[in-house]
């Protein structure tokens, strides 16, 4: 079994997508890359899926799909998910390896537990690329550290903090099990997430 999958939704991603994938690929070969191609039609995306599989066979898979928007795009990524822990990576986005290596030792320490942890949730970094500019997200205020919780030990959150599929990792078989479906050809479904 595969300690995590991450489901990276494509369209029309071809200037960029790769960057998102080789963010990933050091992080070891007990993960999954998810590439979702959702229905491509302006670019070589769906090629760049499939070069990518061909190149890191026991590593990526490619989903090609008719365009469903990014939430069926999520919904075909968790379907398919085999990892015990599932996280969304949009394909315009990159993980910091070190910041996913202190992660990836955590989830990795779950795999043998009888009940591994639902939900981890992580710091992230919202750069604003073209902007030159940068937003910090961070939890300490709200969440304990380092350690596993429960509600009670939630503090709360400031007006300008929320969570998204950016901080957060699922245990796999929750989602599947709660049968969670985003909406199709919806802007930012993600937030129900």
């Amino acid at each position: 079994m595969k300690i995590i999958s991450f489901a990276v939704p494509c369209f029309n991603s071809a200037d960029y997508m790769e960057k998102c994938v080789y963010s990933l690929l050091p992080l070891g070969d007990d993960i999954e890359i998810i590439l979702v191609d959702d229905g491509s039609t302006k670019d070589n995306t769906a090629e760049i899926c499939d070069r990518l599989v061909a190149e890191h066979p026991n590593v990526i898979r490619a989903i090609h799909q008719e365009n469903a928007g990014h939430g069926g795009a999520v919904n075909a990524g968790l379907a398919a998910a085999e990892g015990l822990y599932f996280k969304v990576v949009d394909s315009d986005d990159w993980l910091d390896e070190e910041a996913m290596e202190t992660i990836m030792a955590f989830i990795r320490s779950q795999a043998g537990l009888a009940e591994p942890t639902d939900l981890v949730i992580s710091n992230y970094v919202y750069e604003k690329v073209y902007e030159g500019k940068s937003v910090s997200m961070g939890y300490r205020n709200v969440f304990p550290e380092n350690r596993i919780f429960n509600w009670d030990d939630i503090g709360h959150f400031h007006l300008s903090q929320y969570l998204l599929m950016h901080s957060v990792i699922y245990r796999t078989a929750l989602l599947k099990e709660i049968g969670l479906k985003l909406p199709h050809h919806c802007f930012y479904v993600d937030n129900i997430f």
